[in-house]
Parts: structure tokens; sequence; C-alpha cells
């Protein structure tokens, strides 16, 4: 029998411990005890990830092979070593079953019996709830610490500041670190200055030679932003100041996001202040608050243009967007980010396209717009396609194909046994074992693809809005020709996800939204799959022009 195994270990100090090699010889005791077959491309390990979350790469290795029946049994040490919490054991769980493969727990041996069952609910729960605790009293831990002035907020160094290295979190060890210290001062002196912008300060900075916090030969307006937002450096280093959201906005449409998390402050009495070494005072602080404040509304309200598809255009080059820009001479251009950006340029990966011209850009994607509003066969043509499959999610299109791949080899493997036996090579209680493990298999496999298409044909909820395209594009057709640059940008909000210009040709995404939020939120609050998680399918209608 094809055995696998899995092992994890939740953090890299038990990595280095070496506790999972600990688990992966209990596992190779156990199957080799029973007789198994282990090949080394189907030990599977996660060094250092959490088992509260299911995105793990090997676990996601794992789950992969089970779909293509590449094993029979996984062996894993004990239940919290799969997963932590119960509904992620029991998916699991499911998941392998339904590819015709059991799972065999070492330490903690499981049956088909109620009572077993019954107990991996219960060890399961247990599981997750110590996970809780944990997590829990470390942040309460944490606070209380963090209250009573014995830890600082910081994770490593602070930019102005050195720390003992020997206790790097313990505020008694915090002193100035002259040099960076003055480089502080220096910045919140030079952005007080007449005229003075984030722009020039960091100039100034490159040109003195200095270092950002990041060791970096540039800076950027954002790093020197960080620096003048900081209050740290009024004499207070603050915990508890910041909370996770999930993400609202990607930094590139056609780039991954990560891990979908983001962080906003917490109410100002929240705030935990441990006492550091001043460094600027807070007259002065606040002077450059104040004038932050004050560029940012001039900011938006001398520079403001008429840029339509500001913040739709991507370059298909670098995948990086590309920023909306006028020049001194009044000419406006859609810049990749990649041209611009100091990080790529230092790395020698600047990106080489060239400027778009707005207005050029701009009347040919609201002319193709116009073109498929008021054209019902152009979406329904692309409704038909949709219909068809071919806008599904890519990870539901691999797993449809993963499945009748393993259908496929379980049927070759049919026909391999039936020649076997044939051949007098098996005898019949054995071959009629065998025949009916494989049938039990190629019956899982068939009703889970059953389930995947039926789950597409879920995803594809595209009759009610063919029913709709008539109306839709009629009364479109009314407005479009008398529409405003503000009505313009609504549609092209509502309608259109990404314009990607490469070289001389231009691909227009479109959506088409299937509830009423799409007429209140951009498209990429809608699509959270950008961010690995589950979203309401909105398909894309894609044409290019050149």
């Amino acid at each position: 029998m094809r055995a696998g195994m899995y092992a994890r270990v939740s953090s890299k100090r038990q990595a280095q411990d070496q506790t999972i090699e600990q688990q992966l010889v209990c596992g190779r005791t156990a199957i080799q005890e029973r007789g198994w077959d282990l090949s080394e491309t189907h030990i599977y390990r996660d060094d250092g990830f959490s088992g509260a979350r299911l995105s793990r790469p090997g676990l996601d290795r794992l789950r992969d092979d089970v779909a293509l029946a590449e094993m029979e049994v996984v062996v894993i040490t004990a239940p919290d070593r799969l997963a932590r919490k119960y509904v992620h054991q029991v998916l699991l769980l499911e998941e392998f079953a339904r590819s015709g493969v059991r799972v065999e727990f070492v330490e903690r041996p499981m049956s088909d019996d109620p009572n077993d069952q019954l107990l991996l609910q219960i060890r399961g729960a247990v599981a997750e709830y110590e996970r809780t605790l944990i997590t829990e009293r470390l942040r309460r831990g944490k606070l209380a610490k963090l209250r009573a002035g014995q830890l600082l907020p910081w994770t490593r160094g602070h930019y102005g500041y050195q720390v003992d290295p020997d206790q790097p979190r313990d505020p008694a060890g915090v002193h100035r670190d002259d040099t960076q210290a003055v480089v502080v001062e220096d910045i919140f002196a030079a952005y007080l200055e007449e005229g003075a912008t984030l722009y020039s300060v960091g100039k100034r900075l490159e040109q003195r030679g200095t270092l950002t916090p990041r060791g970096r030969p540039y800076w950027s307006g954002c790093s020197v932003r960080a620096i003048l937002r900081d209050p740290t450096y009024t004499g207070f280093a603050y915990g508890n100041r910041y909370r996770c959201v999930p993400a609202k906005e990607r930094m590139s449409p056609l780039l991954p996001v990560g891990s979908g998390q983001s962080h906003v402050l917490k109410a100002r009495d929240e705030w935990v202040p441990i006492p550091v070494p001043t460094i600027v005072t807070q007259e002065v602080y606040q002077l450059v608050q104040d004038k932050l404040a004050q560029n940012q509304q001039r900011a938006a309200r001398n520079t403001r243009q008429e840029y339509l598809l500001q913040g739709h255009v991507s370059c298909g080059a670098c995948r990086l967007t590309a920023g909306s820009r006028t020049t001194p001479g009044g000419y406006s251009y859609y810049v990749c980010r990649g041209r611009v950006d100091p990080l790529r340029i230092s790395e020698g990966h600047q990106c080489t396209t060239r400027y778009v011209p707005t207005q050029r850009l701009d009347d040919l994607v609201w002319a193709d717009l116009c073109a498929v509003v008021t054209d019902p066969q152009q979406i329904a043509d692309a409704l038909e396609r949709a219909q068809s499959g071919a806008w599904l999610p890519q990870d539901l299109q691999a797993r449809q194909a993963n499945l009748r791949h393993a259908i496929a080899g379980v049927e070759r493997q049919q026909e391999r046994l039936l020649t076997a036996y044939l051949a007098d090579i098996l005898v019949l209680p054995e071959f009629e074992r065998k025949r009916r493990e494989l049938e039990q298999k190629l019956a899982s496999l068939r009703t889970q693809l059953q389930q995947l298409d039926a789950l597409a044909q879920q995803r594809i909820e595209l009759g009610k809005v063919a029913a709709s395209i008539e109306t839709f594009c009629a009364q479109m057709r009314m407005g479009l020709k008398n529409a405003t640059f503000s009505q313009k940008q609504l549609l092209v909000e509502l309608l259109i996800d990404q314009v990607v210009v490469t070289d001389e040709e231009v691909e227009i995404r479109y959506v088409v939204p299937l509830s009423s939020n799409g007429a209140h939120q951009p498209f990429c609050h809608l699509r959270l799959d950008y961010r690995g998680g589950v979203s309401q399918r909105v398909p894309h209608l894609r044409r290019c022009r050149s």
C-alpha cells in the first residue's frame, strides 16, 4: 500500500529544536511496521506554519497529490498536527475520504467507531480551544507588560535609537543613537523650512549620502513621511496602537496582494505609552503635523486633474500600476510606476515602456465602452463564453483537471489489474479485492467531480444578467452622448476593472456586477479572490484594441 506522511510545527523555534524530525521518525516507524511503501516524494512537511490556517505549502502539495490518487493512506502523528481547528480537521478528512485515501494517526489511532469519531471531535475542539487560549494569554500578557512599562512595542530596533542587544525589548536599555538622531532632527527641521516638501527633503538626504532606516541610498516621500508621523520621537513609544482589518485595496491588480491583512490605528486612549529618550520637542512635532495636514489638503485641491482611467491602468510589461501625471507644459500621461521606482532603478530593473498620453487612451477606452454597452449582442456573446466555463476561477479549473487526471489514472489501473488477472499473475480473491478498492476509489472521484461541476455551475449565475441585457443597454444608450465627466467616471468604475497597456496593444477588462453591490463598490472590493479568499463571482469581458 502506498503511503504518504505529513508533519508540522508551528514555530521556528520548534523547527530548530528538530521536533518535526521526531514526528517523521515516528511516522516512518509506523509505516515500516505496517509494511507500507513510502516514497521520499510523498513526505510533506511544514516548518514554522500555524495549524490554525489551511494555507500551508506542504499541506497544499499533500492535498494535490491526494486528489491525483498518488497514495492510499496518509500517516500523521496526531490530529492537531493536521489542523488546530476541528472544522479544518473535518474538512480535510472528508476531502481525503472522497479521494479514497484514509488517514492514520500514529499516537491516537482512530476508526469509524462512533466513540472514536466523538473522541476525534472532542480532541479537535480541545486543540482549537488551547490555541485560542494561548493566543489570548499571550495578548493579555504582552498588554500587561506594556502597561507596566516592562516591554517595548518594537519587535526590532527603531530608527534613532539603540537597544540592549541581550534584551532588545527592555525599555531600560534604550538610548539615543547619536548619528541617526541627528538625521531625524534634520528631517523635522528641513520640512519646516519655507517651501519644503517631502520630495525635497528626501532629495537633500540622498545628496548627502544618508541611508534610509532600511539601509537604502534613496528616500521616497513615504520614508520621510513615516519619520515625520512617528510620535516616538517626542519621548514615548506607543504600544497597542494598531488592529488588523481585512485589506480593501490592491497594490496592483496584476500581482498577488499577500495575506490580505491591513492595519488601522486604534483610538488614542487605547495606546500604551512607554517612555524613551526625546529627539524632537512636542511643539516641533505638532508644527510638522499641521503642515502635513495643510499640504495634503492643498495637494488634493491644486493637483486635481481629469484622468478618466485614474487607478485603472496597469503596465503589461512589468505588471505594476500606471499612475497619472501632468508635465509643466500641460501634457498629461499615464506612467508605469516601474519607470520611477527607486528600488527598481537601483536594482537595474527599471521599466522602459513609453508614456501613454491620457487623452488618447481615455478616448479609446470610452469609445470601446460605449460600443460594448450599446450592443447587447457583445455582452450576450461574452456571457455565453462564461456559461461554457471559460471564466471559472483558475483554482477551480485546476481542481477539475486534477480530478479528471486522477479518474483516468484509476481507469488505467483497472485495465492493468484485469490484464494481470487474465495472465494468471493474480488469483481471483486478490483480483476481486483490488477491483473493489479501485471501484470504490473511482466512484469517490467521480462523485467529487460531479460536486465540483455543480459548484462551477453555481458560480456561473448568469441567467438573471442575460435576461436584463437589453433593458440595461437601452437605458445606457440614452445617456452616453451627453454624459458629464463625473458620470463617465462612475460608469468606468462600475464596468471596467483594468486597462492593461503593453506597447501598442490595449487590453480592456470589463466586469458585469452580479448584485446591487456592484453599483456602489469598486471592483477590487468585490473580488476577494485576489487575496485568496472566497469571492462573489464577477465575470470578465476582455477585449483588445491596438
